[in-house]
């Protein structure tokens, strides 16, 4: 079985400003996406690791805030425990 990963371009539709915001952080790791004015951002996902790179760019910029502070601090928590 050949399990090598097959480039694939996927779009989303994200609003103005995060698009933009996304668009240049995925830039700046060294990911191939574009991005047109009114148009979805598209990405090319060539790997597992860019598919990860993504989904954290993704949550940086559409989770609250709050929320990402409440979930370090719970891993924070858990990491202290086990030492």
């Amino acid at each position: 079985m050949n399990l090598d990963p097959t480039p694939f371009p996927v779009q989303f539709t994200i609003e103005g400003y995060h698009r933009w915001q996304v668009y240049r952080r995925l830039c700046e790791l060294g990911i191939a996406c574009s991005c047109a004015a009114y148009q979805p951002l598209k990405v090319q996902v060539e790997s597992a690791i860019v598919l990860v790179q993504l989904w954290s760019v993704m949550r940086q910029v559409t989770i609250p805030r709050q929320t990402l502070v409440d979930w370090l601090e719970t891993c924070w928590n858990s990491r202290s425990s086990t030492d």
